[in-house]
C-alpha cells in the first residue's frame, strides 16, 4: 500500500503523511465519557452510559478490526480516557489512540471551566491524559479549540513538535472546521490529520482539498450527522443529551427538545435507498459515502453499545459506494 496516498484498501487507511495505518473506520469516544455539562447548564454528552457496557462495546470493536480511537480530554471531563484505556489494557500496542486538549474542566463536577491555548497548559494536559489512559505516549494529539487564534496556534504547533522529539507524541493535527487555520498546523513537519465534520449532508470540500494538497488525514467527525444518518433517530431526547439543548453549531434538532428537525429526515429518507444498497443499514451506507468521498477519510461514528460497535463496524467489508451512487446522492442533495 502507497503509505503517503492515503490509498483505501478493504479495510485500512494511511493517516496522513504520517505513515500510520489504522483501520479505515474508527471509533469515537466522546459517547462512552458520560454526561458533562457547559458552566452555564449546557449538555455537552450524549447522556448516561453503562461503562461495563462501553468496555464491551471497544472489545467487540478490536474483534472485528478496528484499531483507530479518538477521544478528548473534556469528554466526561476524563471519564471517556479512563475508559478507553481501561478496555484497550494490554492491546494498547495493537491500536492507534488519538486524543485532543485545549479545554479546561472540573472533574468533580462534570463542568467545562473554560479554555487554555498556552504551550504550558498543553504539556499538563498531555500528562493528565497519558495518565488516564494508561499509556506512554498518544498516536495522534489534537488542538480541540477549533476558532483559536492562529498565531497562538503557530506556537502549540511547535509545541506539538517538541513532544514528537519526546516521544510523547507520534503526530499531531487540529480538530476544527475552518481551512485557514487547519493550514496553520499542516505546516509542521508531524501535523499529519485534521479533525473535521463531514457527513453525507453536510460536505466540507475546502478541508478536503487542504488535506490533498497537504498530505493530510481528513479525520471526520460527526459522520452520522449526530444520530440523524442511523434512520433511527426520532422521537425526544432525555436532558442529559446535547441534542436536546442543541448548541448553534449543532443544526439538525429542535431546540425543545423534542428530536429531530423533520426538514432534516426529508432529506435523508431522499437517501435511503442508496444508502441501505448492497444489505447496508443507512449508519453503513453513510460511512460508504465518506469512502467514497476521497481516498483520505477515516470516518470516526461515535458509539455506546456492542450493538453499535457492531453495526458500524459492519460497514467496513461493504467498503465504499461507487461512484455512479455517490453522483446520484450530490444530485438528490442539490450539490
Amino acid at each position: 500500500m502507497d503509505t503517503t496516498s492515503g490509498t483505501i484498501t478493504s479495510t485500512t487507511r494511511t493517516l496522513g503523511r504520517s505513515g500510520i495505518e489504522v483501520s479505515a473506520l474508527g471509533f469515537g469516544c466522546w459517547a462512552i465519557g458520560g454526561e458533562h455539562r457547559a458552566a452555564d447548564g449546557q449538555p455537552l454528552g450524549w447522556g448516561r452510559v453503562d461503562d461495563e457496557e462501553s468496555v464491551r462495546a471497544v472489545h467487540r470493536a478490536l474483534d472485528l478490526g478496528v484499531t483507530f480511537f479518538d477521544t478528548a480530554d473534556c469528554y466526561g471531563t476524563g471519564h471517556s480516557e479512563r475508559i478507553l484505556g481501561r478496555a484497550l489494557g494490554r492491546r494498547r500496542d495493537d491500536v492507534v489512540v488519538a486524543t485532543k486538549w485545549g479545554n479546561v474542566f472540573d472533574p468533580d463536577t462534570r463542568t467545562l471551566t473554560g479554555t487554555d491555548d498556552t504551550p504550558e497548559y498543553a504539556r499538563r494536559a498531555l500528562t493528565a491524559s497519558l495518565r488516564r489512559l494508561g499509556t506512554d505516549h498518544v498516536d495522534l494529539y489534537q488542538f480541540h479549540l477549533s476558532d483559536a487564534d492562529p498565531v497562538r496556534a503557530a506556537e502549540l504547533r511547535d509545541q506539538c513538535e517538541e513532544f514528537v522529539r519526546e516521544g510523547l507524541v507520534r503526530a499531531y493535527g487540529w480538530s476544527t472546521d475552518d481551512p485557514g487555520r487547519a493550514a496553520v498546523f499542516a505546516a509542521g513537519p508531524h501535523a499529519t490529520a485534521v479533525q473535521h465534520r463531514l457527513n453525507v449532508l453536510q460536505d466540507a470540500p475546502e478541508l478536503l482539498e487542504l488535506c490533498e494538497r497537504s498530505g493530510l488525514a481528513s479525520v471526520n467527525r460527526s459522520p452520522l450527522a449526530m444520530g440523524l444518518l442511523t434512520g433511527t433517530r426520532r422521537g425526544p431526547l432525555e436532558p442529559g443529551d446535547i441534542r436536546s439543548r442543541p448548541p448553534a453549531w449543532l443544526p439538525g434538532f429542535e431546540g425543545d427538545g423534542s428530536g429531530a428537525d423533520p426538514r432534516w429526515l426529508e432529506r435523508v429518507e431522499a437517501l435511503r435507498e442508496i444508502l441501505t444498497s448492497d444489505g447496508r443499514t443507512p449508519a453503513q451506507g453513510a460511512l460508504a459515502w465518506l469512502w467514497a468521498r476521497s481516498p483520505r477519510t477515516v470516518p470516526i461514528p461515535g458509539f455506546r453499545t456492542v450493538a453499535q460497535a457492531e453495526q458500524n463496524a459492519g460497514a467496513i467489508a461493504k467498503g465504499p459506494l461507487t461512484a455512479g451512487q455517490s453522483a446520484e446522492i450530490g444530485r438528490l442533495l442539490g450539490r
